[in-house]
Formats: C-alpha cells, structure tokens, sequence
C-alpha cells in the first residue's frame, strides 16, 4: 500500500537527494515545508513555486543553516509559526568534504557533526514526541554505504553517517509499536563530483574514479536520486528499518568485493581503503 502523508518536512531540498524527494513527494500530493542554507534561498523558493503550481500543494520555504546553535528549534518554531505541523520528516541535509583529517579546517568538521549529527537528532527529537502522541507520522533518515566502514578521508563523514544509521535503526525499535515509522536509507554513490560543505569541490581520488568508470561500463545503469527516493517510499511503506540503494545491479560486485575486505587482516583492510580513496 502506498505511504500517504498530509504534509513533510525536507532539510536540505535545493539540490540532489533532498530536492528527489520534494519532487516526489508533492507528486503524491503531498505539503511541504523545505528548508536549504540562506545562500540557496532563491533556489530553493523557486522549487517551491514549481511544485505548487505543478502539483497543486501548498509549499513553504525556510532557509537556515542547521550548523547554527538551535537551528532545530528555530527551524520547528518557523513551521509552527505557518501552521505547518509535517506528518513525515525527511532528514537529508548534510556535509561532506574530502581530505586528510590533520589538515582539514577543524570548524568545517564539526560543522559537518552539527549538521549530519546534531540537527539530525534535534529536528527527530522535537517532532517524534508529537507523532507518537497522535500515533501517527514518520521519519526518513538519510544516512549513506559510508555508513558501514571507516573510510580514510572521509573521517568524519563516514562516522557522522555510521551514526545516522544505527540511531535510526534504534530508532524504529524504539517506535514501531506506536504507529511512527522509521527509515533510514543508505546510499551509494550517485555518480557526481561531491560537493563540499562551503561550496569547494572534494572530487573522488583517480583510483575511485577509475573504479566507478570501470564499473559503469559494466552496469551501464547509473543509479540517480529518483531511484533512492522511490526505494526509500517502498522501504517505509514496508517499514523496513533501512535500506540500502546500491547502483543497479552492482550487488554481485559489492558482495565480492566485500568478501575480499572481510578476509584481509584489519591494518591490510584499512590500508587498502586509504589506497582506494587516496
């Protein structure tokens, strides 16, 4: 049966993953309250106006930066200040940035905690309590495949993500039985060069690019936003605690590769991670 939902909440929706999902989720006719930084406002009202008049849904559009100290609280007291109260909260803003840890400015990596961490819990913990209470609501969490490895380079974001994931997965424990479901979906690389948190390009190292050409070669399906976010809708309709999106059948590929890892001592598994990513 299909998930149906009066009215969401989307963090990050100007670009990517996040703006899939608003698109998807007015074409279900769903209202939505989306929110993208101050920098993307103009983006992001644009978005809203095209979904309203395409679709006929109300639209909101708040910009905020979730890295600021309360941007949760002050991004629910704007919503509740429109009389937007969202039965389905998507929890897709997020930063991630490429490099050596040592070297990487250190407020980009907590900004990146207080994005892909902290707003994350606060926009879960201010909004949850409501849905439980009317017994009713959900919430998608966008976590990543960076979830289930340490990842060289990608410190931070990889362990941000591996929380992400196991809070959400603790998560729907904790709720299913009082009719919140919870989703958490990870995932892969959606072929592009990443985009960092302050707008400067992280581009994948050459032996990732390589492996995912070779790899598209091979499975000439690429797998885009539209696929994650209607795996994602099917995922909380079934309330599956996560999903997993890979690129289309990649799953032989991923599930040898993963063999080949899983046997290697773990300072040989780490070290030829940091090859891959260098």
């Amino acid at each position: 049966m299909q998930y149906q939902a009066r009215s969401a909440l989307v963090t990050g929706a100007s670009s990517g993953i996040g703006e899939a999902f608003a698109r998807g989720l007015a074409a279900r006719g769903m209202n939505l309250l989306l929110t993208a930084l101050p920098e993307d406002e103009s983006l992001l009202r644009a978005i809203a106006m095209e979904l309203s008049e395409q679709h006929g849904v109300r639209t909101e559009a708040v910009a905020i930066d979730l890295a600021e100290h309360d941007a949760g609280r002050r991004l629910q007291a704007a919503g509740d200040a429109l009389g937007f109260e969202p039965d389905l909260l998507v929890n897709n803003a997020g930063i991630g940035t490429r490099g050596v840890f040592a070297e990487l400015p250190l407020d980009l990596q907590l900004d990146m905690i207080r994005v892909n961490i902290e707003a994350l819990v606060a926009l879960t913990g201010l909004y949850v309590p409501r849905m439980v209470a009317r017994r009713d609501g959900a919430v998608i969490n966008v976590a990543s495949t960076a979830a289930f490895a340490p990842i060289p380079y990608f410190a931070v974001y990889a362990a941000s993500k591996a929380f992400v994931q196991r809070f959400g997965e603790a998560l729907w424990a904790e709720n299913h039985r009082h009719g919140v479901r919870i989703t958490t979906v990870c995932p892969g690389p959606v072929f592009t060069r990443f985009q960092g948190r302050f707008g400067t390009k992280a581009p994948a190292s050459r032996y990732a690019l390589f492996f995912w050409r070779i790899l598209h070669v091979i499975l000439p399906r690429p797998l885009t936003v539209e696929m994650i976010v209607a795996d994602t809708l099917q995922a909380l309709e079934q309330d599956q605690p996560t999903v997993v999106r890979r690129v289309p059948g990649a799953g032989p590929v991923y599930h040898s590769i993963a063999l080949a890892m899983n046997a290697l001592p773990q300072r040989l598994r780490l070290l030829a991670i940091e090859r891959i990513n260098r």
